[in-house]
């Protein structure tokens, strides 16, 4: 017996050693974890990015990581590879369009021809707005030369556009990261195919002629037109006409004129697209627009909970929950802006979050949703936004589940040593069981994560509670980044205890919280799958994997 406890068994083992004749891997945190295959972490990249890094990585290292599995995608399968790339990015399953645009300019430049075509294929598919262009232009040109096919991919871009919704998108988005539209029209060269075409073309590269008086005849040119008046606008109320009348964008109007009510009465009825009114609300409220009750705060509140305007403008929940947190606090996050958050507004970003996600049906099963709050889940933050680490966002990733089911329980689990986030020092041990409903708004949700002691990470801990307290599971849900190694047993062999021992065939699915190479799910096991998360599709395969 003494060889079976102290020195090899496949049912109890130290998360420090891997389990044998598995196929475990050393994990960041000198445990051992599974490895994802180099698919999977190309959906972790393309949806969780690698901005702010991890607890284990910085961001270049994270970054590098994982362009190097997107090479390795590319080389296996490339126009696969493209098509994922081109499936996440349309279907708005990532908070940022910046890691599947980083993606494609790698397939674009270091795939095989059939990969480079595909890539060049998807441009104005991936890059939809002049910001995503000018982003694959900055990684292109780091990668590669500007040969033949990738300047007639480019030209491609703006010949395939008509003359209005060019203009607009010179007029909006007109720099970035160092390239302009005039940069990309001098290296592509594309053919002016119209009059009103040539002209747009000319602006960009050469100015306006001049501004008379009068409104350009041509209807595809008059919003250039306008842009060029307002510059030589000399109040606010003439800037609000030319916005209502020409439908000018934010971006378009003088710095001068951007504190003043009139004008952003005349930006939100124009009406102002969907992302530019999250973004922009602190600004309304700071400069007296929304106030409580006002027309203006029910008009952005109805937009808000629009579930099929959500939709068609592929706000990601991310971007209501950076939005809500930084709206709630009542100043900003870079800047010395202070403003009185409005309840309604709040009220409507809670709804928007839920709304943003695919429709989840509810699967009548009994659910654990447990938390990974270890030391190392503070490390990095999600898609950038400050303060939103995998830890705190974890909690918003399981209100979603939480919200259409009836049947679970939540919890938050860290385990003795670890400190914040190391290997040795402090900490609770154990599983928490958290009160949280989905009644409650999510900012109330995030600041009980918050508080919570940290330690170290054993991703068994859930398991164990639950057959330690005879509670009837059928999927557990582990939101973690899986660099676990405190605990006697690993994950998976806490769960087939608990099927055993409990008669039930409990499922364990674990929710990525960031882009790294591991998992505590046996790839071997079909009771167990990943997902990634805050990708918007995840809630509905959990649903689906559970039922």
């Amino acid at each position: 017996m003494a060889y079976l406890k102290n020195l090899f068994s496949t049912k109890r083992t130290p998360q420090s050693e891997p389990i044998p004749g598995s196929t475990q891997e050393t994990n960041s945190a000198g445990g051992y974890s599974f490895a994802v295959d180099d698919w999977v972490r190309l959906e972790r990249f393309l949806v969780l990015g690698g901005e702010g890094g991890s607890y284990y990585a910085t961001e270049r290292a994270l970054t590098l990581a994982n362009a190097k599995g997107v090479q390795r995608c590319i080389h296996a399968d490339g126009p696969r590879t493209v098509a994922r790339i081109l499936e996440v990015s349309e279907a708005g399953r990532a908070p940022k369009n910046d890691p599947a645009i980083f993606a494609l300019a790698i397939a674009a430049s270091l795939g095989d021809d059939a990969t480079r075509r595909a890539a060049l294929v998807a441009l104005p598919r991936v890059c939809r707005i002049g910001t995503h262009l000018f982003h694959f232009a900055a990684y292109v040109d780091g990668m590669r030369g500007w040969g033949r096919g990738l300047r007639a991919a480019i030209a491609r871009w703006y010949e395939n556009q008509e003359a209005g919704k060019l203009a607009y998108q010179a007029v909006k988005y007109q720099a970035r990261d160092g390239w302009s539209h005039r940069d990309l029209l001098r290296l592509a060269h594309p053919k002016p195919q119209t009059e009103s075409r040539k002209t747009v073309y000319h602006w960009i590269t050469q100015g306006w002629p001049g501004v008379g008086d009068a409104p350009h005849p041509d209807d595809a040119l008059r919003l250039i037109w306008a842009f060029e008046r307002a510059k030589r606008a000399a109040s606010a109320d003439e800037v609000a006409r030319l916005i209502r009348a020409y439908g000018l964008p934010r971006e378009a109007v003088p710095t001068q004129f951007l504190n003043e009510v009139s004008v952003w009465e005349a930006l939100l009825e124009a009406p102002m697209p969907m992302t530019a009114m999250i973004r922009n609300l602190a600004t309304m409220t700071r400069v007296g627009l929304l106030t409580p009750g006002s027309p203006a705060t029910r008009m952005v509140a109805a937009q808000l909970t629009d579930e099929a305007r959500l939709k068609s403008a592929r706000i990601h929940p991310i971007a209501v929950l950076s939005a809500l947190k930084t709206y709630t606090q009542g100043r900003g996050e870079r800047s010395s802006n202070k403003w009185r958050p409005i309840g309604q507004i709040v009220d409507a970003l809670d709804a928007a979050f839920y709304l943003a996600f695919q429709n989840v049906e509810p699967t009548g099963k009994r659910w654990l949703l447990a938390l990974d709050v270890s030391g190392s889940m503070e490390g990095g933050v999600i898609a950038g936004v400050p303060g939103l680490s995998p830890r705190v966002a974890s909690a918003a990733m399981a209100m979603v589940t939480a919200g259409v089911e009836e049947n679970y329980q939540m919890a938050a689990f860290t385990a003795v040593g670890g400190g914040i986030g190391g290997r040795w020092g402090g900490g609770v041990s154990g599983l928490t069981p958290l009160s949280l409903t989905s009644r409650q708004r999510l900012d109330d949700v995030l600041q009980t994560v918050r508080s919570l002691p940290m330690g170290g990470t054993d991703c068994a801990l859930p398991m164990v509670w639950a057959l330690q307290n005879r509670l009837e599971v059928d999927a557990f849900v582990v939101y973690t980044d899986s660099e676990t190694w405190h605990g006697s047993i690993h994950p998976v062999q806490a769960l087939r205890e608990y099927r055993d021992r409990m008669g039930i065939p409990a499922k364990l699915i674990v929710v990525g919280m960031l882009a790294n190479a591991f998992s505590i799910a046996d790839p071997s096991d079909a009771g167990m799958l990943d997902v990634v998360g805050f990708d918007t599709a995840s809630p509905q395969l959990i649903a689906d994997f559970a039922r």
